[in-house]
């Protein structure tokens, strides 16, 4: 069996590329390694309603086919997850599925063991953190794609507080050169 680290954006983190249409800056900076599960896809097409560009990310497969749970215990596990550390309702089934799935992937499937959880949202990113699970947000990524020549300090800067400005809850480094 192969193992590879993978990148898996949340929906939040796609939201703030397109925000500022740059989804190709994402795709470029994931190099290949990004993927998403099912609920992470569902979410970003709905999403696509507002952020038009959203739709480019399953019709161009640059994340590859959304990861599907189908096996009942993980489907009840991915559930108690979702409700217990993410505060997910039964009135509201879709609400954090994408986070649940995703950190339920990441731990226990070994093909992703080894993989990073691109989140913005800080509770999230702490819970996954305490289940040992290596996690990113969008300023990362921006660095990533600084030091691999994707774009320069001063685009990733400017970049980062246009998504701020779209309201975005996001880091932003106090100077490019934080980048």
């Amino acid at each position: 069996m192969s193992y590879y680290v993978y990148w898996f954006p949340d929906n939040t983190v796609l939201i703030n590329f397109a925000c500022v249409s740059r989804l190709d800056l994402l795709e470029q900076i994931l190099r290949g390694r990004g993927r998403w599960t099912e609920a992470i896809a569902e979410e970003a097409k709905r999403s696509a309603r507002i952020y038009p560009d959203l739709d480019s990310i399953a019709r161009d497969a640059w994340l590859g086919d959304p990861i599907e749970v189908w096996e009942p215990n993980d489907i009840l596990t991915i559930e108690r997850i979702r409700r217990a550390a993410f505060g997910g309702t039964v009135d509201k089934p879709m609400k954090h599925l994408g986070e649940a799935q995703t950190c339920h992937v990441i731990r226990t499937n070994p093909v992703y063991a080894q993989s990073f959880w691109i989140t913005d949202d800080h509770d999230a990113a702490e819970y996954a953190k305490r289940q040992g699970i290596t996690t990113r947000d969008t300023m990362d990524l921006m660095s990533e794609g600084v030091q691999d020549g994707c774009c320069t300090r001063d685009e990733g800067f400017k970049l980062l507080e246009e998504m701020a400005q779209m309201g975005r809850a996001i880091r932003v480094p106090r100077h490019p050169s934080d980048l």
